[in-house]
């Protein structure tokens, strides 16, 4: 089982954002939780992709069309470090 840390930015963030979005931030880190940062290739609406950029080594999520869950992963200690949940700027 992998362990999550978010910070705590992310959690006060989570209170303020939708109901939608807070939902399905808690099956992405389900997901996570128990099959790792891997099996999220296999469901194709939360589009994982690696970073680039200032975000360089990192990774998103789309949790919607808008709102992205930007991670790091840890693969040694199965670790996943929550950096950022944010609307993504087009």
């Amino acid at each position: 089982m992998w362990t999550i840390y978010e910070s705590d930015w992310v959690r006060k963030r989570c209170s303020k954002l939708p109901k939608q979005i807070v939902k399905k931030y808690e099956l992405w880190k389900s997901v996570v939780r128990y099959n790792g940062p891997d099996k999220l290739k296999e469901f194709k609406g939360f589009h994982d992709e690696a970073l680039r950029g200032e975000w360089s080594g990192s990774r998103s999520s789309r949790l919607s069309i808008q709102y992205r869950v930007i991670y790091s992963v840890e693969r040694k200690e199965e670790t996943i470090y929550v950096e950022d949940i944010n609307p993504h700027e087009y």
